[in-house]
């Protein structure tokens, strides 16, 4: 590793293609960070490397480079269903943050990359996996099924890339992993990214990396040293002023609940207050929380509260403030809460709002997070809060067209004057993309029915297809709710929408 007193190295000097060079420089990234400068030299020289670094260190780009760098130069031609480059990530928010990274040094070497996972239809992938592609990335449980279906392969992988590990354990997702891994040529290059060697992790290692190159940036799951740590006491009956205080600022804050129902209703409450705010959890269809996601990238809207569900799969730049709403129940999803600000270099404060009964707890969490923080009793007017808030943003009133506030709809953005029986729904969910449609064979597109709503909805929140599982570990129930995210979408952050069950719908 470099020293302090050594000048940080070019991309070129660590033997990056001149056409990868020219990329990573128009998109401002001249220099490499620690672990990109580490492990580079050994994987461009093709060896098998295992990656240890914390949250936001740049891992993405560290194996994005090489696996580019190497396919192209060996020039394999392109066949259909038959890709020679694959990554592995355990959600579908960090498998498409991982195709946008390789997406430009691809195309610069005329490779093509495409995204596989659950929770979407699959004929959009399936077309580009037929037309030929040189890249996936992939979640491991649709990725098995379209094995299955024989509209993939796995046996001409040179490059494989196996991302947040660790997280992959966490989720259950290791046996899914080993299938696919043993499906890969035993003498292609195989790059591991993991903050811990714990739940299973090792044996990965052991059974399928050939003397492997060891690199850790930093101790396993250390702290980023850029971020400022915050914990604040406040009774319950105020802590709503509290957390309503904290996102009231002008730049991009991200909000940790516990739950999904605690998300989807935190997300609508601020919203009625004038602070757009939309929500990111598991009930949510792909399109709605691709939508969510894209509003807050964008700025539309400044606020996201989420789950742990996106606790690594949010890439966003400028997070300046993340905010535990809830003090997660143990200290690997703080750390990963809490690496979604700070990343690349740049600096950002994390809170933790603490409940007096909460005071043992969190100070466990802190000890094994390896946090030292002294807890101030606040309220929502304390300095300290209004130090983190900053410039308040403008309020904005609820009103109909408002990105992620949940309002009513615009005169016929739902349909006015259309049919709203439940059938006419869900066809309209199909048609517009919301919804998975049926698959062949599948029998009946709408499942079952379920009377008296979910969540609170009403029929109108009901899933439209049926609820039916699909059969991806991370996708989870692909027609979950997915038939109403449009007003899943707008109710979750704020909707006035109406709420109880109609009579005699459908």
């Amino acid at each position: 590793m470099t020293s302090a007193t050594t000048q940080t190295p070019t991309f070129a000097d660590l033997g990056v293609p001149a056409s990868l060079v020219d990329v990573l420089v128009a998109e401002g990234r001249p220099t490499p960070f620690p672990i990109q400068e580490a492990t580079l030299p050994s994987t461009l020289a093709g060896r098998d490397v295992l990656g240890r670094g914390k949250t936001g260190s740049g891992k993405t780009l560290a194996f994005a480079i090489p696996l580019v760098a190497r396919l192209a130069a060996l020039g394999a031609e392109r066949r259909a269903g038959a890709p020679t480059g694959l990554v592995l990530a355990p959600t579908r928010e960090l498998a498409t943050q991982i195709t946008r990274v390789i997406e430009p040094l691809a195309a610069a070497s005329g490779m093509k990359v495409t995204t596989i996972f659950g929770g979407v239809s699959q004929r959009p992938q399936e077309t580009a996996l037929r037309a030929g592609v040189d890249i996936v990335v992939a979640c491991p449980g649709r990725l098995e099924d379209l094995i299955g279906q024989k509209i993939v392969r796995l046996d001409r992988v040179a490059i494989t890339v196996l991302d947040e590990a660790d997280h992959m354990a966490d989720l259950g997702f290791l046996p899914g992993v080993t299938r696919l891994l043993s499906q890969t040529p035993a003498g292609g290059q195989r790059l591991f990214f993991s903050a811990t060697l714990d739940n299973g992790i090792d044996k990965l290692v052991k059974r399928f990396l050939n003397d492997p190159v060891h690199h850790s940036i930093d101790p396993a799951e250390s702290p980023v040293a850029a971020m400022t740590h915050h914990v604040f006491e406040i009774d319950a009956d105020a802590k709503n002023d509290l957390v309503f205080a904290l996102a009231s600022g002008a730049a991009r804050r991200l909000l940790f609940t516990r739950t999904k129902h605690q998300a989807k209703k935190l997300a609508r409450q601020l919203t009625a207050k004038g602070i757009p705010a939309v929500d990111l959890h598991g009930n949510l269809s792909q399109n709605a929380r691709d939508r969510n996601l894209a509003d807050f990238a964008s700025g539309a809207v400044k606020v996201l509260v989420a789950t742990d569900v996106a606790a690594r799969g949010v890439h966003v730049d400028g997070i300046e403030l993340v905010v535990h709403v809830d003090p997660p129940a143990e200290h690997k999803a703080y750390l990963h809460r809490s690496g979604r600000t700070a990343r690349a270099g740049s600096s950002g404060d994390v809170v933790t709002i603490m409940l007096p009964a909460q005071r043992r707890d969190t100070k466990d969490l802190l000890r094994r997070a390896a946090i030292a923080v002294t807890p101030q009793v606040v309220t929502a007017s304390h300095p300290a809060v209004v130090a983190l808030i900053g410039e308040v943003a403008p309020r904005v009133a609820p009103g109909p067209g408002l990105p992620g506030a949940g309002n009513p709809p615009a005169p016929g953005a739902t349909g006015g004057g259309q049919s709203q029986g439940a059938n006419a729904r869900r066809k309209r969910a199909v048609r517009e993309g919301v919804a998975e449609a049926p698959r062949e064979g599948s029998g009946r597109s709408g499942g079952s029915r379920r009377r008296g709503g979910q969540g609170g909805q009403g029929r109108a929140g009901q899933a439209a297809t049926g609820q039916r599982r699909t059969g991806q570990s991370q996708g989870g129930r692909s027609g979950q709710r997915s038939g109403g995210s449009s007003a899943v979408y707008s109710t979750s952050s704020g909707s006035s929408a109406p709420r109880t069950p109609r009579r005699a719908q459908g």
